[in-house]
Formats: C-alpha cells, sequence, structure tokens
C-alpha cells in the first residue's frame, strides 16, 4: 500500500537545448541583450494564446536579467480571459501612446507580426525601437525584421512554441515554484483555447499539453475556463443570429456598433453561427468604437471545412491599406480582419452612424460575395 502520509515529489525538469535548435537561437538572443528593457506586444484585443506566451517569456527573461512590459492596445473583455489575467496576476499595460517608448532597448512580437497592433506599431518605428523576438503561429507577413524569428503555422498555438522552449532548457520548470505552475496553467489554457479544444490540435500541441500537464494547477485551470458568458456577449450572439446572411453554406452576419469592452463577443458570436446545420463557415464584423479607441471595423472568420485557408481569403477578399499591409489574417481555422473608418469615423447623429453602418455592412458582403462567386440577385 502507498504512504499517503508522504508528499509526492517536487518535479524538476533540467534540459539542455540542441545546437541550432530554435530554442538553442532564442537563448543566444536573450544572451546577447541581457541587462535590457524590452516592451512584448500582442494584438490589440490578445487572446489566452497570446497572455500566456508572453507571461512565460516575461518570466524566462529574469534570468537574463532583462526587465519586460507587456503592452496592448485595446481591451481584455472576454470573460475567460479576464480571469486568466486576474487568476495568475499577470500585470498588462493599456497603450494609449502616453508611454516614453525610447526607454525600451528591445521589442518583442507574440502571437502576432504587428499587423494587429494598431498604432503601437507606429510609434515603437518613430521611436527607433527594434525588434528582437517574434514568435507567431499565423502565416508569414515579412513585415517586421528581427533578431530571432520563429512563426511555425503548422502548430495550432504559439503556447505550443513555447512549451516546446521550456522543455528544450528556455527555463526549466519546478513544479515547487509557483511562477512556474502559473506558467504552465496559462499556457495550457492557451493551447486549448486556439486549438479548439483540441479539436485542430497538431502532434506538436499534444506534446505540448502533455509536457505541461506535469506542472499546471488542475484547479485554477478549471477556474479560468468555467467563466460564464456576459449578458451584453448573448445579445450580440443574438444579434448576429438575426441578422445573418446564408450564402453557399457561409453564415454572415454585421452586427453594427459595439463597444470596445464587448470586443470579444464577435469571435463569439462567430463560433455560435457555425453550429447552424450546413453552415461551414461564418464571418462575424462590427464597427467597435469607444474612448480611446479609433473607430474601426473589425471581424472574425470561423470554419471547419479543410480546404479552405482563412488567411488566404481574408487577404484575397479585403486586399491591402494603402502601405501595403493586409487587413487581416489567420491560421488553419480561424481568422480575423480590422479596417479603420479613417475619415468616416466619428458622428454623433444617429442618422449619419446608420449610413455609415450600411456603407460598410453593404461593402464588407459584397466583397465576401464576389469571392465565393455567390451571386445575390440570382439567389433571389
Amino acid at each position: 500500500m502507498p504512504d499517503k502520509g508522504k508528499e509526492k515529489p517536487k518535479e524538476k525538469t533540467k534540459s539542455t537545448p540542441q545546437p541550432n535548435s530554435p530554442t538553442s537561437k532564442l537563448i543566444k538572443t536573450m544572451e546577447d541583450h541581457r541587462g535590457e528593457r524590452h516592451i512584448i506586444i500582442l494584438q490589440d484585443f490578445p487572446d489566452p494564446d497570446a497572455i500566456s506566451t508572453a507571461f512565460t517569456h516575461q518570466i524566462a527573461c529574469e534570468q537574463f536579467d532583462i526587465e519586460t512590459d507587456i503592452v496592448h492596445c485595446g481591451r481584455i473583455s472576454h470573460q475567460q480571459n479576464v480571469a486568466l489575467v486576474r487568476l495568475l496576476n499577470i500585470e498588462m499595460v493599456r497603450y494609449e501612446g502616453k508611454m516614453d517608448l525610447k526607454d525600451y532597448a528591445g521589442a518583442v512580437f507574440l502571437d502576432n507580426q504587428g499587423a494587429t497592433a494598431g498604432q503601437l506599431v507606429k510609434d515603437l518605428k518613430a521611436a527607433d525601437v527594434p525588434a528582437v523576438v517574434v514568435v507567431d503561429h499565423h502565416e508569414s507577413q515579412k513585415d517586421i525584421e528581427a533578431s530571432f524569428v520563429d512563426i511555425r503555422r503548422a502548430i495550432g498555438a504559439t503556447a505550443s512554441i513555447y512549451a516546446e522552449y521550456l522543455q528544450q532548457g528556455f527555463l526549466n520548470l519546478d513544479a515547487s515554484v509557483q511562477d512556474h505552475v502559473r506558467i504552465a496553467t496559462a499556457l495550457t489554457h492557451g493551447i486549448i483555447t486556439d486549438t479548439n479544444g483540441f479539436v485542430h490540435a497538431q502532434h506538436e500541441d499534444f506534446q505540448a499539453a502533455s509536457y505541461l500537464s506535469r506542472f499546471k494547477d488542475a484547479d485554477l485551470l478549471r477556474q479560468i475556463m468555467r467563466q460564464e458568458r456576459s449578458r451584453q456577449t448573448m445579445d450580440i450572439t443574438e444579434r448576429a443570429l438575426r441578422n445573418r446572411a446564408i450564402a453557399e453554406s457561409f453564415s454572415i452576419s454585421g452586427i453594427g456598433y459595439l463597444r470596445t469592452e464587448d470586443r470579444d463577443a464577435i469571435p463569439q458570436a462567430a463560433d455560435f453561427l457555425l453550429n447552424e446545420e450546413n453552415i461551414h463557415t461564418a464571418i462575424v464584423y462590427g464597427i467597435v468604437s469607444g474612448e480611446g479607441w479609433e473607430e474601426t471595423l473589425i471581424g472574425s472568420f470561423r470554419t471547419t471545412k479543410i480546404t479552405l485557408d482563412p488567411d488566404q481569403f481574408i487577404k484575397e477578399a479585403f486586399g491591402k491599406d494603402a502601405a501595403g499591409h493586409y487587413f487581416g489574417g489567420g491560421k488553419l481555422s480561424a481568422g480575423g480582419f480590422q479596417i479603420p473608418i479613417g475619415f468616416l469615423a466619428g458622428g454623433e447623429k444617429e442618422e449619419y452612424r446608420q449610413h455609415k453602418w450600411e456603407l460598410y455592412d453593404t461593402q464588407i458582403k459584397q466583397k465576401i460575395f464576389a469571392k465565393i462567386g455567390f451571386d445575390k440577385k440570382k439567389d433571389g
């Protein structure tokens, strides 16, 4: 019989990365920048994959005496994301243009390549802050040159890439160290959410989750994932359902105006529409506005069709801005797009706002219909 009075041994890992592996190159890069201060850049509305990798990178940087700040432009509004940040005590800074970016010696881009980081990327360039690290699992945008770049589109989550770094010695995890338990818990959540509960997980994602399982806090992870949807999210989902247009097994829904606080309801509504019978792809979009945020049309793309590439679809449907940057992109089963309203932004009169929405709603639908070869007139 086992002795129940004895505690389970504290599990530790001690690994050395293979020469010329991504992990060894990342470690060398961090050593080359030892003692500096870096800014970790996330997309405007960061998800668990981005938040968890940023937190992991931040903790790992301590061994190189690198001070870091995790920064994003938008808001954290999804219930699980709020719980993740609060329960794991992850410090994040919302950028509002008031930070002195010249204090940073380098920038780190995680789960993004700058295209969804808005004004922050422009201000970093103006402040001559060089990119040091880029790690992502989306299609390569080739917009940022950095000392270390690791982009793997075949992997389901950036969190899985960071789990590999940890396993190979970027940071030797110790189950008795609370920060390491928090890292493993956060990364596990990132993998689960970005692979849709492992439905779209690849071999590397399963390996990463298996490794992290030895260190994560299962009770804490359960608390994070059990967060209920807010009333606002439910109302927006209902609006998406009511406004949807069906074309060639696509469910397309414009939901009008919504606050920045409710932005994360857009992908949740897209996930919901994808459950409808005979629908393989859902696209939900709306104009997001609020204090401290430039009015922007934001959309979410979800698909179960294996032969449909979200990244290619979004780029071909919506194209590029005047600077040559795509309005959006994606990964294996999901994607997103952001289109600045620009000159037409603002306007308090309801009649003007309604006309503006109808203009953008019509334009988005026309571009999607043209991409899928759908003729609304013939369809009746």
